[in-house]
């Protein structure tokens, strides 16, 4: 996975979510986040949350199985509302050539529907395809680096944030937070 690395991306780019991806974005959830999970693969991403007192509201993955677990399988594109208060998901990172989708179509859909946060590649907001979502993106959590597949050898080797899109809410300049750690 990534641009840095030899390793063939998986099918549906389905990537288990690692709880150190997440640690950055408990300071900007609220106590008892109640979100839907359109992206959720095996439920890391939701057990980590969960873990951390927020809940998950709804799930579905667009394989539906995944290694074992049932998901409904619907794609985040067919959804229609929010059984939460947000999104919050790991997505399918842009694949070369696409313009930036299937994420930033996936942003723009869903955002009209909630705020939603996604984990992706740093580098997002650096390409032009960035345009079509920057005016929904009011902040961005760097993660910095992370290990997307646990028994590869060496460290991560993508920069990764969180970036929370929602075309509601306050004019201005994007927020930014820096890694803390």
């Amino acid at each position: 996975m990534g641009k840095r690395s030899s390793f063939k991306r998986r099918e549906s780019d389905f990537y288990p979510t690692p709880i150190e991806a997440v640690l950055p974005l408990l300071n900007h959830l609220s106590i008892n986040t109640k979100y839907q999970e359109p992206c959720c693969g095996e439920l890391d991403l939701c057990d980590h949350l969960d873990y951390f007192g927020h809940s998950c509201e709804g799930i579905s993955d667009i394989k539906g199985s995944v290694a074992g677990f049932y998901a409904p399988p619907v794609n985040a594109m067919d959804i229609t509302s929010c059984a939460g208060e947000m999104f919050i998901t790991n997505p399918p990172w842009p694949a070369v050539g696409q313009h930036g989708d299937p994420t930033i179509a996936m942003a723009l859909h869903l955002s009209d529907i909630a705020p939603t946060w996604f984990l992706l590649n740093a580098d997002v907001m650096h390409n032009k395809y960035f345009s079509k979502v920057a005016d929904r993106c009011r902040r961005i959590v760097s993660v910095g680096r992370v290990k997307w597949i646990s028994d590869s050898p060496g460290p991560g080797k993508e920069n990764c944030a969180w970036f929370l899109f929602d075309p509601t809410g306050a004019d201005g300049p994007i927020e930014f937070y820096p890694r803390l750690a």
